[in-house]
C-alpha cells in the first residue's frame, strides 16, 4: 500500500460529529493561531495517527510526567549507548573539542 499523504489524497468522504459549541469556538481560536482551520487541524490529526500507528500523543491521567519519564529514560539510554561506544582512551572527545565543534568558544 502506497503512504497515504492527506495533503494530496483526494478528499471525497465527508465526516461529521456534534461538539460543544464554546469548546469548538476555542478550538478554531487555538487552531487560527497556529495558522490552520479546524477541517486543516483534524487533517493534522488524521495524519499523524497514520504516521505513528496510533494516537500522536500520550493519553495518560498525568500525561506532563509520563512525558517527563519517557525522555529521561529516552536521555538515559543514549548517555549509556554514548559510554559504550568508548573502546579506548583515544575514543574520548574533551569538553573543549566539543564545545570547539559546535562553534562554542569557552
Amino acid at each position: 500500500m502506497s503512504q497515504l499523504n492527506v495533503v494530496n489524497a483526494p478528499k471525497t468522504a465527508t465526516f461529521q460529529m456534534r461538539i460543544n459549541p464554546e469548546i469548538k469556538n476555542e478550538a478554531e481560536r487555538v487552531f487560527s493561531r497556529c495558522g490552520l482551520s479546524f477541517t486543516d487541524a483534524v487533517n493534522l490529526f488524521l495524519q499523524q495517527s497514520i504516521n505513528a500507528g496510533g494516537l500522536p500523543f500520550l493519553i495518560t491521567g498525568d500525561s506532563k510526567e509520563a512525558l517527563r519519564n519517557q525522555a529521561i529514560t529516552m536521555l538515559m539510554s543514549e548517555i549509556q549507548k554514548g559510554r559504550d561506544s568508548v573502546r579506548t582512551e583515544s575514543d574520548w572527545v574533551s569538553e573543549e573539542e566539543m564545545l570547539s565543534h559546535f562553534g562554542v568558544t569557552p
